[in-house]
């Protein structure tokens, strides 16, 4: 047992990303039944779909699991009360302030983590009465923070001021890189894009295709003006760059964004205009498996980094 698979419950402390238009009911009950933690990513789904998405979950898996709820999406209020009424006990929240709904989800039972990319708001997080939290380096795909801490000097620097359990994100998908974050101070891993190439997730296989092809530099953190986001490089990126270079305004940026790119790329298949959402670490994801396999595969790898270290001779 450590800090967060006793906080959760679980057999090992990993946490599925709930990464939008990945993390459906059938990705996160499959991470929970190999000894994760899934989580239904909500900032994809409209409030109904999102119970009946925990309902299947319950249905699917007796074992724990939980939503992320973004808190910049609209229906935020009705999503909450979902949460509540379907009895949920995990909630993940992430871009937005921790204050405005910790204490109303933690008077209901339920077990509040917050995303951070900084020690500051993993500080206000802790303060906010969090009772842990993900520090998700510059690495990772999908929304991001704006200061490009990368995830190797995130993790300590958050952990010498954390009472409470710390989840590192960012760059992690194999048992090296989980063994590399615990040994930094973290008490668990998060993964997303090792889980969104896999068999239970609800992305297209188009982009599951794309993430295995996806080599090192094929991704860039970009938009810091709306809302950072990590992408691979296609022909929208290469519009995006195109209207860069005539210093546009953030309503230009809003403009040629438009609405549901990221639904167009990542859930519908268009590799061209649509937004794909990737970490850097989608370089060495190779291949499309069941989570159960994925898992697997993490643990053994992890026990065997381990018995190496002790053979580290100075």
């Amino acid at each position: 047992m450590n800090r967060i698979t006793e906080l959760f419950n679980i057999k090992y402390p990993i946490v599925q990303g709930g990464m939008i238009w990945n993390s459906g009911y059938k990705l996160a009950s499959a991470v929970s039944n190999a000894g994760g933690l899934g989580l239904i990513g909500a900032g994809s789904m409209y409030p109904d779909i999102l119970r009946e998405h925990i309902q299947k979950c319950k249905k699917a898996t007796d074992k724990p699991f939980g939503v992320n709820v973004p808190m910049l999406y609209p229906n935020i209020e009705e999503i909450m009360q979902i949460i509540v009424e379907e009895g949920v006990k995990i909630v993940f929240t992430s871009a937005g302030n921790p204050k405005t709904w910790t204490s109303y989800l933690k008077e209901n039972g339920i077990t509040v983590v917050h995303v951070v990319s900084s020690s500051k708001f993993a500080l206000k997080a802790q303060e906010a009465g969090v009772d842990a939290v993900v520090a998700e380096g510059f690495e990772a795909g999908g929304h991001n923070g704006r200061e490009e801490t990368t995830t190797l000097t995130l993790i300590p620097m958050v952990k010498q001021y954390l009472q409470i359990p710390l989840i590192a994100a960012g760059g992690i998908a194999t048992g090296r890189g989980m063994l590399a974050a615990l040994v930094l101070g973290a008490d668990g891993v998060q993964m997303g894009s090792r889980f969104a190439a896999s068999t239970e997730s609800s992305a297209h296989d188009n982009f599951k295709k794309t993430i295995v092809e996806t080599n090192e530099g094929d991704t860039v953190l970009t938009l810091k003006e709306l809302a950072p986001v990590r992408l691979i490089k296609n022909k929208f990126y290469n519009e995006l760059q195109e209207l860069y270079s005539q210093c546009p305004s953030t309503e230009d940026l809003k403009t040629l964004l438009g609405r549901a790119r990221a639904k167009r790329g990542m859930f519908e298949g268009d590799l061209e205009d649509g937004e794909l959402e990737i970490g850097q670490i989608a370089g060495v994801i190779h291949d499309i498996l069941p989570v159960q396999t994925i898992v697997d595969t993490i643990m053994d790898e992890f026990q065997k980094a381990k018995e190496e270290i002790h053979n580290f001779v100075f």
